[in-house]
């Protein structure tokens, strides 16, 4: 490829969703750009650049969904979710015991196996939850995966990563090769297309948010303004979650961490919109929910 031609794609996908494609990751626009130019009819990746140049909408569209289409499964990296159901759940129940109301928000939800991982840990909880109302919302930019999720269609390797058998049996239905979550799990989630660097305030406000794993496709600049977006969307004892490898800590000021939970931090408000000081300034304070009031 030539080096004018990786500019050209690498900052329109920077554009279009924040992503960075550095030089030594470009053997991924070989792989995953190459089935679109052969079911065009394109010889090469010089050829779809140049239809690309030529601003053709849907297009761009399509190699955006597929360089930014993520894998996911099933209670990934498990931790989490035990923190969500042991730790965090609980306190928002005791926080929110007048109003019984709690939004979660999955954003980048790929596939669906993160929502649904939720879904399952709360009708796993239905009795505790009675009278409640409980909304997820799972948002991703590409309309494949959006349809993949809405379907709960899963291979026999998707459902084999990370799903315990009793949730297998339990919550799915085999279909021919393929498993469906069950339809009461599917209708527990809002699935929904975003686009994470656009306005967040469509959505409403969330009192848990999943973004794992997401930030580290990202540079500073945009790592900051994300979390900025998403802090302004959460009340005073929000709780963000990000992946194991991921962190706050002189990205934003808009959270802090929560000690002894890795992963999982907590709104700080009077950072929101401050430029992050580094590691050193860095503070946490215990988890420890602020009440209700007026919301």
């Amino acid at each position: 490829m030539r080096p004018e031609d990786f500019d050209y794609i690498a900052k329109m996908l920077k554009e279009r969703s924040g992503l960075i494609v550095t030089p030594d990751k470009a053997y991924l626009l070989d792989s995953r750009l190459m089935p679109i130019a052969r079911k065009r009819g394109m010889k090469d990746l010089t050829e779809l650049i140049g239809v690309l140049r030529n601003r053709d909408e849907v297009l761009a569209r399509e190699v955006t969904e597929a360089m930014t289409t993520n894998e996911s499964f099933f209670f990934r990296d498990i931790k989490p979710f035990d923190q969500f159901r042991d730790i965090v759940l609980p306190q928002m129940m005791q926080a929110r015991a007048a109003k019984k109301s709690l939004r979660i928000w999955s954003a980048a939800s790929s596939s669906g196996q993160e929502p649904y991982s939720l879904a399952m840990i709360l009708k796993e909880q239905s009795a505790k939850l009675a009278g409640w109302r409980i909304e997820i919302v799972a948002t991703d930019i590409s309309t494949e995966m959006l349809e993949k999720a809405k379907a709960g269609l899963y291979s026999q390797f998707e459902v084999q990563r990370g799903l315990p058998i009793q949730l297998l049996v339990k919550y799915f239905q085999k279909r021919e090769e393929s498993w469906q979550i069950d339809a009461s799990i599917r209708a527990m989630v809002q699935f929904r297309e975003w686009n994470l660097l656009n306005d967040l305030k469509g959505l409403g406000q969330f009192d848990i948010v999943f973004c794992r794993n997401v930030l580290i496709y990202f540079d500073q600049p945009t790592k900051t303004r994300v979390l900025d977006n998403i802090a302004r969307q959460m009340p005073d004892d929000g709780i963000l979650y990000l992946g194991g490898a991921e962190t706050v800590l002189g990205v934003s000021e808009a959270f802090k961490p929560i000690p002894n939970q890795r992963g999982i931090y907590a709104v700080n408000r009077a950072g929101i919109g401050k430029a992050p000081q580094g590691l050193a300034t860095a503070t946490a304070a215990p988890y420890k929910p602020a009440a209700p009031a007026g919301r």
